[in-house]
This record gives structure tokens, sequence and C-alpha cells, in this order.
């Protein structure tokens, strides 16, 4: 069993994320997904390493930045949820 699992939201978030990183250069864009998924399987054995943002909001995740991307995730969960992979840049309140 995987330690953590992608909702629906982030497996779009990291297709999307591929798809545009890969237009401009396939072999960074394989990177990029190969870091959050090691990200996110460290998370998964550290839940409490991300910072909660309670300037975004008001739920009960936590936030870990991989590059110039946010993995949102629910640190209470097992295995660990994803909420959503985004760039920092997006508007998150309105993501979340």
């Amino acid at each position: 069993m995987s330690p953590y699992i992608l909702a629906p939201a982030a497996q779009r978030d990291l297709r999307t994320l591929q798809a545009y990183v890969a237009q401009e250069n396939i072999q960074l864009a394989r990177r990029v997904l190969a870091e959050i998924r090691a990200a996110c399987a460290r998370l998964a054995d550290h839940p409490h390493l991300g910072h909660t943002r309670e300037d975004l909001t008001d739920q009960p995740v936590r936030f870990w930045l991989v590059r110039t991307y946010y993995i949102i995730y629910r640190p209470e969960t097992r295995p660990l949820e994803i909420v959503r992979i985004v760039h920092s840049a997006r508007d998150i309140p309105h993501l979340l």
C-alpha cells in the first residue's frame, strides 16, 4: 500500500503540470515530477514537516514547497492524502 494517495484534484494537477512543463523540456518535467513524488513520500513519513497557512485557508491542511509548486496535504490522514499540487502563484484560497 502506498504511504500517500492523490486526491482526484491532485491527480489532475500532476497531469497538467507534466504537460505544461514538457512542452518546453520533457527531461525537466520528469525531474520535477520525481521531486514531487519523493516529497510526497517524505511527507507521508513525516507529515508535520509542512506549514499551516492560515492566510490561505482555514482547512486542516499543510503546505510543502517543491520548486515553485505547493504540495497541499492533510497531515492527519493515513495514508497521507495529497489534496492539491499547485503553482505558488495561483489563487490558492479559490482552489481550495
